[in-house]
Order: structure tokens, then sequence, then C-alpha cells
């Protein structure tokens, strides 16, 4: 035990060192799941980061996507966002993008394993030098999360989860170009609501130099279950 505690003080005092030579960034995130039938859903999600300025956010995203629950741990999805940079406060670069996801969970014991496989397709503007390009991308993460007072999530669910992902550009050099590795925690208010925090560390792979970059992570996701109101005959949307 002593020796685990060691560990984990030494874990830490590397990172307060990193910290001191490299700043540390915000990485704010909103995201709402809609669950339509037992196979259907769609999920819509905002993010603010602030790179450069903890307080001032300088990257947003702005996406959603429309899935498909293929087999009970297997899921699809096809999805499309808009992404701005900022620099000095202006926009230097916006960004539309589609993509294509694929989902597998593993499970052993209360461990549970995702694989999340992404294909994107990007299109840039820089208005400052009103330049057009584009870029295709491909993303794979393994996460894995563990209830800790629990033996399922649930309401009043603590879990820990860590994450690693990888980023190659098929159409650009670098190929392999950029890396996240996530530690944090998360709890389940009720069914509905859930907090998340963490630290995520991503490491840019680039010709003219490589960057770190430190997160402090905060995220709350909301859950919609439109199978739970069916038979109280709401009326849907046109």
């Amino acid at each position: 035990m002593s020796q685990r505690i060691l560990l984990v003080i030494a874990f830490f005092l590397m990172l307060n060192l990193s910290a001191q030579q490299e700043s540390i960034s915000s990485f704010n995130v909103i995201t709402i799941n809609y669950k339509h039938s037992s196979r259907i859903f769609a999920y819509a999600e905002g993010q603010l980061r602030g790179i450069k300025d903890f307080s001032y956010p300088d990257y947003y995203e702005l996406k959603g996507g429309v899935g498909y629950q293929i087999a009970q741990n297997h899921k699809g999805l096809i999805g499309i966002g808009r992404y701005g940079n900022y620099q000095n406060h202006a926009l230097e670069k916006e960004e539309f993008r589609i993509w294509l996801q694929d989902i597998v969970d593993l499970k052993s014991g209360k461990f549970k394993f995702e694989n999340r496989v992404r294909a994107e397709k990007s299109w840039f503007y820089n208005p400052l030098k009103d330049e057009h390009s584009d870029r295709i991308r491909l993303r794979y993460r393994l996460n894995v999360s563990v209830p800790l007072n629990s033996n399922k999530v649930k309401s009043g669910t603590l879990s820990a989860n860590v994450y690693e992902e990888v980023f190659f550009v098929v159409t650009d050099d670098p190929l392999f170009a950029r890396n996240r590795v996530f530690g944090g925690f998360s709890y389940q208010i009720d069914p509905a609501f859930g907090l998340s925090a963490g630290y995520m560390w991503q490491r840019e792979f680039a010709e003219t130099g490589n960057k770190n970059i430190h997160f402090l992570y905060l995220g709350l996701s909301i859950n919609i279950d439109r199978t739970k109101f069916q038979n109280k005959d709401l009326p849907d949307r046109d």
C-alpha cells in the first residue's frame, strides 16, 4: 500500500513540474444523449476550450450525430460538426467536419472497455489568409471505466475512467499527428444527469516541432430516454 501511495505522489509531482513549464488549459463539455428507441439514438455536444488562457475560450465545437444500436455491445454513428479556432480574439480558422464512428464494448467483471474508431473528413477556411484546405483523419480510442461504489452505473455511482486516443492524418505529414491520455472521475447524479472531471494530456506532433497541452476537463451529460415516456401519450414533435 505504501508503495502505491508513493507512486501516486510521484505522479502528481511530475504533473506539477510539467505544469510549471507549460500552462494549464480548460476543456469544458456539455453532452446531450437522446434515446429514441431500443435501436436508434442521437446526441449533441458543445465544447469550449481555453488553450492559451485557461479562463478565456479560444476554441469551440458544436456537433451532433445519429446512431444505430447494431448489437448489445456494438453501435455505429454518423456525425457532423462545426469548429472554430481563435487567435488574439479573432477567428483564425473554422472547420466543417463529417465523420463515421464505430464502437464495440467489452466487459470483464465491473470493468468496461470501450473501443471507438472514427473516420473524419474536414474542410477548413482561414479568413485571415482567405485560404481553403481539407483533411482526412483516423482516430482510435480505448476507454476503460469502472464503477467504484456499486456493481454498475446508477444514481449515486462514482466511477473512475482512463483512456488513450491516437490520431492519424492520412493527407499530411506526420502521419501520427496527436496523442491524448485522460484520467478522471464521473458521478451519476440521477438517470438524467452526470458530471465528470479529470486531467487530459495532449501531445501534438508536427514537422515544425511538437507541443504538449495540459487540460483540466469538466463535463456535464444529460440523458433523455424517450422509451420511458411512450406510455404517457406524449405527442411527437413535428
